[in-house]
Protein backbone atom coordinates (compact mmCIF):
# COMPACT_ATOMS: atom_id res chain seq x y z
CA UNK A 1 0.00 0.00 0.00
CA UNK A 2 1.28 3.18 -1.28
CA UNK A 3 1.70 6.27 1.88
CA UNK A 4 -0.91 8.15 -0.02
CA UNK A 5 -2.85 5.10 0.97
CA UNK A 6 -1.90 5.07 4.40
CA UNK A 7 -3.34 8.66 5.26
CA UNK A 8 -6.63 7.77 3.02
CA UNK A 9 -6.94 4.79 5.09
CA UNK A 10 -6.05 6.81 8.60
CA UNK A 11 -8.54 9.71 8.14
CA UNK A 12 -11.55 6.88 7.21
CA UNK A 13 -10.97 5.07 10.42
CA UNK A 14 -10.56 8.16 12.02
CA UNK A 15 -14.05 9.02 11.33
CA UNK A 16 -15.53 5.88 11.86
CA UNK A 17 -14.31 6.18 15.66
CA UNK A 18 -15.39 9.70 15.98
CA UNK A 19 -18.92 9.50 14.08
CA UNK A 20 -19.91 6.13 15.98
CA UNK A 21 -22.17 3.80 14.01
CA UNK A 22 -22.41 6.59 11.23
CA UNK A 23 -18.62 6.23 10.78
CA UNK A 24 -18.97 2.87 9.52
CA UNK A 25 -20.62 4.22 6.60
CA UNK A 26 -17.83 6.96 6.25
CA UNK A 27 -15.12 4.24 6.41
CA UNK A 28 -17.07 1.91 3.78
CA UNK A 29 -17.83 4.91 1.27
CA UNK A 30 -14.17 6.01 1.53
CA UNK A 31 -12.71 2.67 1.11
CA UNK A 32 -14.92 2.48 -2.11
CA UNK A 33 -13.24 6.02 -3.03
CA UNK A 34 -10.04 4.68 -2.65
CA UNK A 35 -10.02 1.50 -4.70
CA UNK A 36 -11.59 3.39 -7.34
CA UNK A 37 -9.19 6.39 -7.15
CA UNK A 38 -9.47 8.68 -10.13
CA UNK A 39 -6.96 10.36 -11.78
CA UNK A 40 -6.26 13.39 -10.18
CA UNK A 41 -7.07 15.77 -13.18
CA UNK A 42 -10.40 13.84 -13.58
CA UNK A 43 -13.65 16.15 -12.45
CA UNK A 44 -14.41 13.20 -9.97
CA UNK A 45 -11.25 13.83 -7.44
CA UNK A 46 -13.18 17.33 -6.93
CA UNK A 47 -16.28 15.69 -5.54
CA UNK A 48 -13.66 13.17 -3.60
CA UNK A 49 -12.92 16.42 -2.19
CA UNK A 50 -16.31 17.95 -1.37
CA UNK A 51 -17.30 14.41 0.26
CA UNK A 52 -14.47 14.47 2.56
CA UNK A 53 -14.99 17.52 3.68
CA UNK A 54 -18.68 16.89 4.50
CA UNK A 55 -17.58 13.84 6.32
CA UNK A 56 -14.81 16.16 8.29
CA UNK A 57 -17.69 18.22 9.03
CA UNK A 58 -20.33 15.58 10.48
CA UNK A 59 -17.06 14.42 12.56
CA UNK A 60 -17.14 17.90 14.05
CA UNK A 61 -20.45 18.21 14.55
CA UNK A 62 -20.73 15.06 16.46
CA UNK A 63 -17.00 15.88 18.98
CA UNK A 64 -19.95 19.01 19.50
CA UNK A 65 -21.93 16.85 20.43
CA UNK A 66 -19.75 14.54 22.48
CA UNK A 67 -18.55 18.11 24.25
CA UNK A 68 -22.40 18.46 25.24
CA UNK A 69 -22.50 15.25 26.74
CA UNK A 70 -19.82 16.56 29.01
CA UNK A 71 -21.46 19.45 30.17
CA UNK A 72 -24.79 17.39 30.98
CA UNK A 73 -23.27 15.02 32.96
CA UNK A 74 -21.28 18.02 34.63
CA UNK A 75 -17.99 16.27 34.48
CA UNK A 76 -15.04 17.44 35.21
CA UNK A 77 -11.87 15.86 34.08
CA UNK A 78 -8.72 16.19 36.43
CA UNK A 79 -5.77 13.98 36.32
CA UNK A 80 -6.11 12.13 39.54
CA UNK A 81 -3.83 9.20 40.14
CA UNK A 82 -5.40 5.61 39.58
CA UNK A 83 -6.53 4.49 42.71
CA UNK A 84 -6.77 7.80 44.39
CA UNK A 85 -10.00 9.50 45.37
CA UNK A 86 -10.88 12.84 43.72
CA UNK A 87 -12.16 15.74 46.15
CA UNK A 88 -15.09 17.42 44.89
CA UNK A 89 -15.09 21.00 43.61
CA UNK A 90 -16.60 23.09 45.06
CA UNK A 91 -18.11 26.61 43.46
CA UNK A 92 -19.45 29.53 45.17
CA UNK A 93 -21.94 31.91 43.22
CA UNK A 94 -23.91 34.93 44.48
CA UNK A 95 -26.41 37.57 43.61
CA UNK A 96 -29.83 38.90 44.80
CA UNK A 97 -31.70 36.58 42.36
CA UNK A 98 -34.95 38.85 42.49
CA UNK A 99 -37.86 38.15 40.12
CA UNK A 100 -36.03 34.25 39.41
CA UNK A 101 -35.74 33.89 35.76
CA UNK A 102 -34.01 31.42 33.30
CA UNK A 103 -30.78 33.11 32.58
CA UNK A 104 -30.54 32.98 37.13
CA UNK A 105 -30.86 28.87 36.04
CA UNK A 106 -28.57 28.86 33.47
CA UNK A 107 -25.95 30.42 35.18
CA UNK A 108 -26.31 27.63 37.92
CA UNK A 109 -26.51 25.06 35.64
CA UNK A 110 -22.88 26.83 34.09
CA UNK A 111 -21.68 26.93 37.28
CA UNK A 112 -22.31 23.51 38.42
CA UNK A 113 -20.66 21.73 35.69
CA UNK A 114 -17.36 23.44 36.40
CA UNK A 115 -17.80 21.55 39.40
CA UNK A 116 -19.24 18.61 41.48
CA UNK A 117 -21.14 20.73 44.68
CA UNK A 118 -22.55 24.34 43.66
CA UNK A 119 -23.11 26.85 46.73
CA UNK A 120 -25.24 30.10 46.20
CA UNK A 121 -25.56 33.08 48.49
CA UNK A 122 -28.42 34.85 48.57
CA UNK A 123 -27.91 38.71 49.14
CA UNK A 124 -30.26 40.19 52.37
CA UNK A 125 -32.68 42.84 51.26
CA UNK A 126 -31.00 44.86 53.41
CA UNK A 127 -27.94 45.09 51.13
CA UNK A 128 -29.46 44.96 48.31
CA UNK A 129 -31.82 48.22 48.80
CA UNK A 130 -28.85 49.95 50.33
CA UNK A 131 -26.81 49.22 46.96
CA UNK A 132 -29.37 49.63 44.15
CA UNK A 133 -33.23 49.95 46.04
CA UNK A 134 -35.63 47.29 47.03
CA UNK A 135 -35.41 44.04 45.69
CA UNK A 136 -39.46 42.99 44.40
CA UNK A 137 -39.21 39.50 46.27
CA UNK A 138 -38.82 39.18 49.83
CA UNK A 139 -35.87 37.47 51.17
CA UNK A 140 -38.12 34.29 51.74
CA UNK A 141 -39.41 34.09 48.45
CA UNK A 142 -36.09 34.57 46.90
CA UNK A 143 -34.32 31.67 48.95
CA UNK A 144 -37.52 29.71 48.02
CA UNK A 145 -37.08 29.90 44.26
CA UNK A 146 -32.87 29.56 44.59
CA UNK A 147 -33.43 26.11 46.52
CA UNK A 148 -36.11 25.13 44.40
CA UNK A 149 -33.50 25.32 41.27
CA UNK A 150 -32.12 21.53 40.08
CA UNK A 151 -28.69 22.63 39.58
CA UNK A 152 -28.68 24.28 43.24
CA UNK A 153 -26.80 22.19 46.18
CA UNK A 154 -26.42 24.36 49.00
CA UNK A 155 -27.51 28.11 49.77
CA UNK A 156 -26.38 30.56 52.12
CA UNK A 157 -28.49 33.50 53.11
CA UNK A 158 -28.46 36.71 54.43
CA UNK A 159 -24.97 37.11 51.94
CA UNK A 160 -24.22 40.68 51.49
CA UNK A 161 -24.02 42.42 47.85
CA UNK A 162 -21.07 43.39 48.53
CA UNK A 163 -18.48 41.25 49.79
CA UNK A 164 -15.63 42.88 51.18
CA UNK A 165 -12.08 40.76 51.20
CA UNK A 166 -12.75 39.48 54.99
CA UNK A 167 -15.76 38.28 54.27
CA UNK A 168 -14.66 35.90 50.91
CA UNK A 169 -12.23 35.11 52.29
CA UNK A 170 -14.77 33.55 55.16
CA UNK A 171 -16.71 32.19 52.42
CA UNK A 172 -13.83 30.31 50.96
CA UNK A 173 -12.79 28.87 54.13
CA UNK A 174 -16.15 28.20 55.83
CA UNK A 175 -17.68 26.21 52.69
CA UNK A 176 -14.37 24.65 51.05
CA UNK A 177 -15.04 26.83 47.94
CA UNK A 178 -12.64 26.01 45.57
CA UNK A 179 -13.57 28.21 42.68
CA UNK A 180 -15.71 31.53 42.58
CA UNK A 181 -17.87 31.81 39.95
CA UNK A 182 -19.89 34.91 37.90
CA UNK A 183 -20.81 36.50 34.44
CA UNK A 184 -18.19 37.60 32.33
CA UNK A 185 -19.63 40.85 32.83
CA UNK A 186 -17.46 43.31 35.16
CA UNK A 187 -18.94 43.61 38.89
CA UNK A 188 -17.07 47.00 39.87
CA UNK A 189 -18.02 48.73 43.02
CA UNK A 190 -16.61 51.98 43.85
CA UNK A 191 -14.16 51.87 41.29
CA UNK A 192 -12.81 47.93 42.58
CA UNK A 193 -13.73 44.58 41.28
CA UNK A 194 -15.75 43.00 43.77
CA UNK A 195 -14.11 39.57 43.11
CA UNK A 196 -10.36 40.79 42.73
CA UNK A 197 -9.41 38.63 45.96
CA UNK A 198 -10.63 35.31 44.47
CA UNK A 199 -9.13 36.84 41.08
CA UNK A 200 -5.63 36.94 43.29
CA UNK A 201 -5.87 33.37 44.61
CA UNK A 202 -6.56 32.30 41.50
CA UNK A 203 -9.87 31.01 42.53
CA UNK A 204 -12.11 33.33 40.08
CA UNK A 205 -13.78 31.78 36.59
CA UNK A 206 -16.55 33.27 34.52
CA UNK A 207 -19.55 32.06 32.92
CA UNK A 208 -21.02 33.94 29.53
CA UNK A 209 -24.03 35.53 30.13
CA UNK A 210 -27.33 34.25 28.79
CA UNK A 211 -28.64 36.69 26.20
CA UNK A 212 -31.97 38.21 25.73
CA UNK A 213 -33.01 38.45 29.48
CA UNK A 214 -32.86 40.38 32.30
CA UNK A 215 -34.81 41.27 35.47
CA UNK A 216 -34.51 45.05 33.93
CA UNK A 217 -36.13 43.47 30.63
CA UNK A 218 -39.26 41.52 32.78
CA UNK A 219 -39.72 44.66 34.72
CA UNK A 220 -40.05 46.59 31.65
CA UNK A 221 -42.28 43.85 30.05
CA UNK A 222 -44.77 44.37 33.38
CA UNK A 223 -44.48 48.20 33.07
CA UNK A 224 -46.28 48.08 29.84
CA UNK A 225 -49.45 46.15 31.03
CA UNK A 226 -52.04 49.31 30.35
CA UNK A 227 -55.17 48.89 28.78
CA UNK A 228 -55.00 51.94 26.83
CA UNK A 229 -52.82 50.66 24.04
CA UNK A 230 -55.54 47.79 23.59
CA UNK A 231 -58.35 49.75 23.05
CA UNK A 232 -56.94 50.87 18.96
CA UNK A 233 -57.52 47.23 18.01
CA UNK A 234 -60.02 46.26 15.60
CA UNK A 235 -62.67 43.94 17.32
CA UNK A 236 -63.23 41.71 14.13
CA UNK A 237 -59.10 41.56 13.82
CA UNK A 238 -59.04 39.93 17.48
CA UNK A 239 -61.48 37.95 17.95
CA UNK A 240 -63.80 40.55 19.91
CA UNK A 241 -61.42 40.53 22.38
CA UNK A 242 -60.58 44.18 22.05
CA UNK A 243 -63.99 45.30 23.94
CA UNK A 244 -62.39 42.64 27.21
CA UNK A 245 -58.93 45.16 27.46
CA UNK A 246 -57.17 41.95 25.64
CA UNK A 247 -54.54 41.65 23.12
CA UNK A 248 -53.19 39.02 20.58
CA UNK A 249 -49.95 37.50 21.41
CA UNK A 250 -48.26 36.00 18.99
CA UNK A 251 -46.69 32.11 19.51
CA UNK A 252 -43.28 33.12 18.45
CA UNK A 253 -42.71 35.52 21.94
CA UNK A 254 -44.45 39.04 20.50
CA UNK A 255 -46.73 41.15 23.22
CA UNK A 256 -48.16 44.13 22.61
CA UNK A 257 -45.87 47.00 23.91
CA UNK A 258 -47.09 50.52 23.14
CA UNK A 259 -49.33 52.58 20.85
CA UNK A 260 -47.66 53.78 17.83
CA UNK A 261 -46.09 57.48 17.26
CA UNK A 262 -49.83 58.63 16.35
CA UNK A 263 -51.52 56.69 18.82
CA UNK A 264 -53.55 54.70 16.66
CA UNK A 265 -51.17 51.42 15.73
CA UNK A 266 -49.90 49.55 18.36
CA UNK A 267 -46.09 48.40 18.63
CA UNK A 268 -44.92 45.02 19.44
CA UNK A 269 -42.25 44.36 21.93
CA UNK A 270 -39.92 40.95 21.15
CA UNK A 271 -38.25 38.81 23.56
CA UNK A 272 -34.78 39.00 22.17
CA UNK A 273 -34.56 35.40 23.64
CA UNK A 274 -33.59 32.65 20.83
CA UNK A 275 -34.70 29.13 22.32
CA UNK A 276 -32.52 26.77 20.15
CA UNK A 277 -32.87 22.81 20.84
CA UNK A 278 -29.04 23.07 22.36
CA UNK A 279 -30.77 24.84 24.94
CA UNK A 280 -33.07 22.44 25.57
CA UNK A 281 -31.40 19.56 25.84
CA UNK A 282 -29.27 21.05 28.39
CA UNK A 283 -32.04 22.07 30.41
CA UNK A 284 -33.65 18.40 30.26
CA UNK A 285 -30.67 16.50 30.29
CA UNK A 286 -31.84 15.05 33.90
CA UNK A 287 -35.51 13.99 32.16
CA UNK A 288 -35.39 9.67 32.01
CA UNK A 289 -39.06 8.23 31.53
CA UNK A 290 -41.10 6.70 34.98
CA UNK A 291 -40.22 3.03 35.69
CA UNK A 292 -43.08 0.90 34.99
CA UNK A 293 -43.74 0.60 39.05
CA UNK A 294 -43.74 5.08 39.38
CA UNK A 295 -47.23 6.91 40.28
CA UNK A 296 -47.18 9.65 37.45
CA UNK A 297 -48.86 12.97 38.54
CA UNK A 298 -50.07 15.54 36.14
CA UNK A 299 -50.34 19.80 36.77
CA UNK A 300 -50.60 22.36 34.33
CA UNK A 301 -50.71 26.25 33.98
CA UNK A 302 -48.84 29.17 32.49
CA UNK A 303 -46.10 29.39 34.99
CA UNK A 304 -45.50 32.94 34.15
CA UNK A 305 -42.85 34.73 36.12
CA UNK A 306 -41.31 31.57 37.51
CA UNK A 307 -41.55 32.34 41.79
CA UNK A 308 -41.71 30.84 44.99
CA UNK A 309 -45.41 30.29 44.58
CA UNK A 310 -44.73 27.95 41.81
CA UNK A 311 -41.58 26.19 43.41
CA UNK A 312 -44.33 25.33 46.48
CA UNK A 313 -46.97 23.98 44.35
CA UNK A 314 -45.09 21.65 42.43
CA UNK A 315 -43.31 20.71 45.53
CA UNK A 316 -46.81 19.99 47.02
CA UNK A 317 -47.63 17.95 43.50
CA UNK A 318 -44.40 16.03 43.58
CA UNK A 319 -45.13 14.23 46.88
CA UNK A 320 -48.32 12.88 45.39
CA UNK A 321 -46.48 10.22 43.52
CA UNK A 322 -43.14 9.09 42.15
CA UNK A 323 -43.10 10.93 38.87
CA UNK A 324 -44.06 14.85 37.80
CA UNK A 325 -44.98 15.73 34.59
CA UNK A 326 -45.79 19.49 34.34
CA UNK A 327 -47.94 21.26 31.65
CA UNK A 328 -46.80 24.46 30.04
CA UNK A 329 -49.51 26.12 28.01
CA UNK A 330 -48.65 28.49 24.91
CA UNK A 331 -49.30 31.88 24.81
CA UNK A 332 -52.19 31.72 22.65
CA UNK A 333 -54.21 29.51 25.42
CA UNK A 334 -52.74 31.96 28.14
CA UNK A 335 -53.46 35.42 26.89
CA UNK A 336 -57.50 34.17 25.49
CA UNK A 337 -57.48 33.36 29.36
CA UNK A 338 -55.29 36.20 31.10
CA UNK A 339 -55.48 39.26 28.70
CA UNK A 340 -53.68 42.35 28.54
CA UNK A 341 -50.16 40.97 27.16
CA UNK A 342 -50.29 37.97 29.28
CA UNK A 343 -48.10 36.21 29.54
CA UNK A 344 -44.77 38.24 30.43
CA UNK A 345 -42.06 35.35 29.51
CA UNK A 346 -43.46 33.36 26.25
CA UNK A 347 -43.72 29.85 26.29
CA UNK A 348 -40.07 28.17 25.72
CA UNK A 349 -38.90 31.05 28.60
CA UNK A 350 -41.33 29.56 30.44
CA UNK A 351 -40.58 25.87 30.00
CA UNK A 352 -36.80 26.34 30.42
CA UNK A 353 -38.21 27.52 34.08
CA UNK A 354 -40.27 24.63 34.73
CA UNK A 355 -37.69 22.26 33.67
CA UNK A 356 -35.29 23.74 35.91
CA UNK A 357 -37.20 23.16 38.95
CA UNK A 358 -35.92 20.32 41.15
CA UNK A 359 -39.41 18.73 41.74
CA UNK A 360 -40.12 18.36 37.92
CA UNK A 361 -39.43 15.10 35.92
CA UNK A 362 -40.65 16.05 32.68
CA UNK A 363 -42.36 19.28 30.92
CA UNK A 364 -45.17 18.38 28.25
CA UNK A 365 -45.10 21.48 26.11
CA UNK A 366 -47.79 23.44 24.86
CA UNK A 367 -50.38 21.86 26.82
CA UNK A 368 -53.81 21.64 25.58
CA UNK A 369 -56.15 23.76 28.38
CA UNK A 370 -58.66 20.67 28.60
CA UNK A 371 -56.89 17.71 29.80
CA UNK A 372 -58.48 15.15 26.63
CA UNK A 373 -57.77 11.88 26.69
CA UNK A 374 -54.60 12.24 24.46
CA UNK A 375 -53.15 13.73 28.00
CA UNK A 376 -53.72 10.69 29.96
CA UNK A 377 -51.29 8.42 28.45
CA UNK A 378 -48.27 10.24 29.85
CA UNK A 379 -50.19 9.32 33.17
CA UNK A 380 -49.12 6.68 32.56
CA UNK A 381 -45.54 4.35 33.45
CA UNK A 382 -44.65 3.06 30.50
CA UNK A 383 -45.43 -1.49 29.89
CA UNK A 384 -42.57 -3.67 31.35
CA UNK A 385 -43.96 -6.15 29.04
CA UNK A 386 -44.77 -4.65 25.73
CA UNK A 387 -45.60 -7.58 23.92
CA UNK A 388 -49.07 -8.32 22.87
CA UNK A 389 -49.85 -11.93 23.18
CA UNK A 390 -50.31 -13.04 26.63
CA UNK A 391 -48.80 -16.17 25.96
CA UNK A 392 -45.90 -16.46 24.26
CA UNK A 393 -43.92 -19.51 22.84
CA UNK A 394 -41.48 -21.37 24.95
CA UNK A 395 -38.55 -20.07 23.92
CA UNK A 396 -37.11 -23.31 21.56
CA UNK A 397 -40.89 -24.26 20.49
CA UNK A 398 -42.55 -23.19 17.51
Amino acid sequence: MSSSGRRDFGIGVGLGIVLGSGGALAVAAYRGRRRQRPNPSDQGSRSNSRDLRRDLELARARVADLEEALAQQQVVVASVPRGVKRKPVRIWMDGAFDMMHYGHMNAFRQGRALGDWLVVGVNDSASITMCKGPPVMSDAERLTTVQGCRFVDEVVPECPYIMNDAYLRHIIETYKIDYVVHGDDPCIVDGKDVYETAQKLGKYRTIPRTEGVSTTDIVGRMLLMSRSHHRSFDASQNGGDADRGRSPVAGDGHSVASEGKNGDAPQRRKSNFLTTSHMLRLFSAHVVPPNATDEVVYIDGSWDLFHAGHVRVLAKARELGDYLVVGVHSDEVVNAEEGLNFPIMNLHERVLSVLSCKYVDDVLIDAPWIITREVLPLTQPPNPNPNPNPNPTPQGHR
